[in-house]
């Protein structure tokens, strides 16, 4: 049975998993290995190796319709635990049906920029919110696929933690 993912239905955002933060999009952030350059002897040019489980900076914005309270709740400087739920549409290319599949993103985060945005008549406010990501978790149809936990020293990717031998010979 081929499934075929169309789109995000819709989603939600909490604060702390419970509390309803608003009408809103979001850019999720982008997971770039950290490199270095390899080359010399036995290379024929250059490798750029990823370091197991080392992310350059990982940034996320929430973009609101207006100055909301909730946008202002997240300039707070601590790290903030977001929730994004999500329903995905797929469509059963054998039987023509679509279903829906979960989706659900959890990210720890710290304000770096909040953009109040444009007043003007009958318009949104364009009013965003940027963060720093340490912790981002995803689950499609309740199951764990992704967790990157900067502090802790954590790279799981559907059950693999490429960071477990790490931690243990650190010592953590």
């Amino acid at each position: 049975m081929r499934q075929i993912p169309e789109k995000l239905i819709n989603f939600s955002a909490y604060l702390n998993g419970n509390e309803y933060l608003g009408a809103a999009d979001l850019t999720l952030p982008n997971l770039e290995s950290m490199t270095e350059t390899l080359s010399g002897a036995g290379i024929a040019g250059e490798v750029d190796s990823p370091t197991l489980g080392h992310f350059s900076s990982m940034t996320t914005t929430i973009n609101w319709r207006t100055v909301d309270r909730s946008a202002i709740r997240l300039l707070g400087q601590k790290s903030h635990a977001i929730d994004f739920r999500g329903s995905h549409q797929l469509y059963n290319s054998a039987t023509g049906e679509y279903r829906p599949s979960g989706i659900r993103v959890t990210m720890k985060v710290m304000s770096k920029t909040g953009t109040l945005g444009n007043f003007a008549p009958a318009s949104p406010t364009e009013t965003s919110n940027e963060f720093e990501v340490s912790y981002i978790k995803i689950f499609m149809d309740g199951q764990e696929v992704l967790e990157l936990d900067k502090f802790n020293f954590i790279f799981r990717v559907e059950g693999t933690d490429y960071l477990a031998e790490v931690r243990q010979q650190l010592g953590m």
